[in-house]
C-alpha cells in the first residue's frame, strides 16, 4: 500500500491509555501499547471516529489555518452544503457567503453546484445501464479508503465520479482565472472541510493524479470569523452568489445525493457502524433490489463532521429548511462531457490485512493465530490494549504483542504459581539432611 497523509494524528500528552477509541474505531488501527495510544497509519482511513469519542481531546485533525491564504494572491472559498446548516436563523444562504467574502476571500463558489453536477451525470449513468449495481457513492472518502481495506471486492461497485468538491474545486479555479487572468499557482482555492477525511482526500487524493484543492480550513476554524462577519453585514450584496438549488444543498445530509439519483431503489446509511453492516450485506450479494447505495462516515452525513460545530440532526433539519423555496437545481452538464466529472485513475486495493506476502508463510501464522485465539477467553474486554481477542491474537503472531498482555491469561498464570506455593508451603520444605 502506497503512503497517504493522514489528517487524525495524536497528541501523546493528553492520551491517558483509556481503551475508548481503541473499541470504536471501525478499522481496528488503534492499540494501547505502554499506555499510549498508537495509531496503525496503513489501517487508518481518517473517519475520524477517535475524535468523536476521545474523553481527552487527544485526537485531533491537522488543517490549513487561515494564515496560509497570505500564500495566494486570489483566493476562493468552497463551502460545503453543511456548513449552511451551522448557523441558527440562516434564512438566506446568501449572508453565508456575503460573509466569506467580507472574511476576505476573493470569491466564493459552492460545493452545492458540483454536487448538483455529480447527481445529474449520476442520473444520466444510471439511466443507460453504464454501471455496476448497486452503485456505491464516490462522495465519502473515509467510505472509500474503508472499502480499499476491508471490502476490495466491492471496489468495482464505486460510482466513478470526482466527489463534489474536486468538481467545484477545478471549475472554481478555471473562472477565476478567466475572470483575473492570474496563473494557477496565484488562485488558492480553499474547501472549507466538515471532516479530517476530507482533509486527507485533498492531500491524497482517489481516484485522481492531484486535487484541485489548494487549503482545508476546519469548519471550527472558521466559524468564530464567518459569524462575526455575517453580524456585521449591514445589508446583502447585490451581486447574487448563490447558484446552488435544493438538490445540492440537500447533500450536506444523509440522503440526499441518493435522493436526488431520483430512483426509488436506494439506500442511505449513516454512521461507520451502519456503513459496515450495509457493505458486508453488499459482500454477501443480499442487496439485489437496491440499484444506488449512498453512504457516509458521519452520523447525519456531513453534517455529522467531527469538524463542524453544531448538533448534526439540528442542522440536518436546518438544511431541509433552507432547500424548502429554492428551485430544483440550478446547475447541469449539459454541454460538459462526463470525461470532466469522471475519475483520472482507478482505486486499488490497500493490503493492509494480509499477515505476509508469501501465501504458505501467511497460512501458517493464520494457523497460529487460531491456536492462541482459542487459548483467549473470547471477551473482547480491551484491556490488553487490543481491540478484540482475535485482534490481540495477529498482534502476537506479528511480534507486537504477547499472551501474557491479556490480564485474564495472566491471571490464570499467577494463580496457577500461587498454588504451587501454596502446595510447597504445606507440604513443608525439605530437611537439610534428606537433600544429602
Amino acid at each position: 500500500m502506497s503512503e497517504y497523509f493522514h489528517s487524525v494524528t495524536l497528541d501523546r500528552d493528553a492520551c491517558k491509555g483509556c481503551i475508548t477509541c481503541v473499541k470504536r474505531c471501525p478499522t481496528e488501527a488503534i492499540r494501547v501499547r505502554g499506555g499510549k495510544a498508537k495509531i496503525i497509519k496503513e489501517r487508518c482511513i481518517d473517519c475520524g471516529e477517535c475524535i468523536r469519542v476521545c474523553p481527552h481531546h487527544a485526537k485531533r485533525a491537522v488543517t490549513d489555518s487561515l494564515s496560509d491564504l497570505e500564500r495566494f494572491a486570489y483566493t476562493v472559498a468552497l463551502p460545503p452544503p453543511s456548513l449552511f446548516g451551522q448557523f441558527n436563523h440562516l434564512e438566506d444562504t446568501e449572508i453565508l457567503l456575503d460573509g466569506l467574502k467580507l472574511m476576505g476571500f476573493d470569491a466564493v463558489y459552492e460545493v452545492s453546484r458540483g454536487a448538483e453536477l455529480v447527481s445529474d451525470a449520476t442520473r444520466r449513468l444510471l439511466r443507460a445501464g453504464a454501471l455496476k449495481r448497486p452503485v456505491i457513492s464516490s462522495a465519502c472518502p473515509a467510505v472509500l479508503r474503508m472499502i480499499r481495506v476491508r471490502f476490495p471486492q466491492l471496489i468495482g461497485n464505486i460510482l466513478h465520479l470526482r466527489a463534489p468538491v474536486e468538481v467545484a474545486a477545478r471549475l472554481a479555479r478555471r473562472e477565476a482565472m478567466e475572470r483575473t487572468g492570474l496563473s494557477s499557482g496565484e488562485i488558492g482555492v480553499v474547501f472549507l472541510t466538515p471532516c479530517p477525511a476530507k482533509v486527507t482526500a485533498a492531500r491524497s487524493p482517489m481516484g485522481a493524479e492531484a486535487s484541485g484543492i489548494d487549503l482545508t480550513i476546519g469548519v471550527s476554524e472558521i466559524y468564530p470569523p464567518l459569524l462575526a462577519a455575517m453580524n456585521a453585514l449591514v445589508k446583502p450584496s447585490p451581486e447574487t452568489v448563490s447558484r446552488a438549488g435544493r438538490t445540492g444543498i440537500a447533500w450536506g445530509r444523509s440522503g440526499g445525493e441518493a435522493s436526488a439519483t431520483l430512483h426509488e431503489r436506494y439506500l442511505a446509511a449513516d454512521g461507520m457502524e451502519n456503513v459496515i453492516k450495509v457493505l458486508e450485506e453488499m459482500e454477501g450479494e443480499r442487496l439485489g433490489d437496491v440499484d444506488f447505495v449512498e453512504l457516509s462516515a458521519c452520523p447525519a452525513g456531513c453534517v455529522g463532521g467531527v469538524l463542524n460545530i453544531e448538533n448534526p440532526y439540528l442542522a440536518a433539519t436546518r438544511l431541509k429548511k433552507l432547500g424548502r423555496y429554492r428551485p430544483v437545481a440550478c446547475s447541469h452538464i449539459d454541454g460538459m462531457p462526463l470525461e470532466e466529472l469522471a475519475w483520472e485513475t482507478g482505486v486499488a486495493p490497500a493490503d493492509v490485512i494480509r499477515l505476509d506476502p508469501s501465501p504458505m508463510v501467511a497460512m501458517e501464522m493464520l494457523g497460529r493465530m487460531e491456536e492462541i485465539e482459542k487459548r483467549l477467553y473470547h471477551l473482547d474486554c480491551g484491556s490488553c490494549g487490543a481491540p478484540s481477542c482475535r485482534a490481540l491474537a495477529e498482534d502476537i503472531v506479528r511480534g507486537y504483542s504477547h499472551e501474557d498482555a491479556c490480564i485474564y491469561v495472566l491471571k490464570e498464570k499467577m494463580e496457577a504459581v500461587q498454588g504451587s506455593l501454596t502446595a510447597l508451603r504445606l507440604g513443608g520444605f525439605p530437611k537439610k539432611e534428606d537433600l544429602r
